[in-house]
């Protein structure tokens, strides 16, 4: 690998078009790159969210927390393998199964959601919920990917996705203050308070 990043710039995607593993052509515009960009745009942001742990070094958020942001990391940039390697397998419903056990874990610690909460709350929280919206985009555009090439992403890297959108939400929850006191519900009656005043 070492070699073949040493030249960062080749100049063969002025046209437009990007060069495949198997040495074909697309262009730009193409689908596939769109969930590609969303996958690393999501990573990217959940880069952020491991920035934000070891800035504020928050004792109360598990070293075991941390570990599965770096995990879910390296499992999106297998996604992006596949995507441009169909013959690679980089997610399999393993990793699915432990998103799962992860989630059920996080949310046992939590008290019942009793209405939708706002995306808000520390800048971590927000960065987390910043990471969801994302990972939505990116389900929704592999989702029509599928839809017009089958054999271009797997039905288990689709799944994982979904599953790591709803990670994030419980994981948000999960960052905030351990009596959620900053966790902000919706309010259904918002525009009753315009009408009243």
């Amino acid at each position: 690998m070492g070699n073949r990043l040493s030249k960062i710039y080749t100049r063969t995607g002025d046209d437009g078009s990007t060069g495949m593993a198997d040495g074909s052509r697309l262009s730009k515009a193409d689908n596939l790159f769109s969930v590609m960009g969303d996958i690393d745009e999501l990573n990217s942001h959940i880069g952020l969210v491991r920035a934000q742990l070891q800035q504020n070094k928050d004792q109360s958020i598990s070293e075991e927390f941390s570990q599965s942001l770096v995990i879910i990391q390296h499992l999106l940039f297998n996604i992006g393998g596949e995507l441009a390697m169909p013959e690679y397998e980089g997610v399999s419903t393993t990793h699915i199964e432990w998103l799962e056990q992860k989630i059920d874990t996080m949310n046992s610690t939590l008290p019942p959601l009793k209405d939708f909460i706002l995306p808000t709350g520390s800048v971590l929280v927000s960065q987390l919920h910043v990471a969801r919206s994302v990972c939505r985009r990116a389900e929704r555009q592999a989702v029509l990917l599928k839809e017009q090439r089958p054999s271009a992403i797997r039905d288990t890297a689709i799944s994982f996705i979904n599953r790591l959108s709803d990670w994030l939400f419980v994981a948000a929850r999960f960052c905030t203050d351990p009596e959620q006191i900053s966790e902000v519900l919706w309010d259904s009656k918002v525009l009753q308070h315009f009408s009243e005043n």
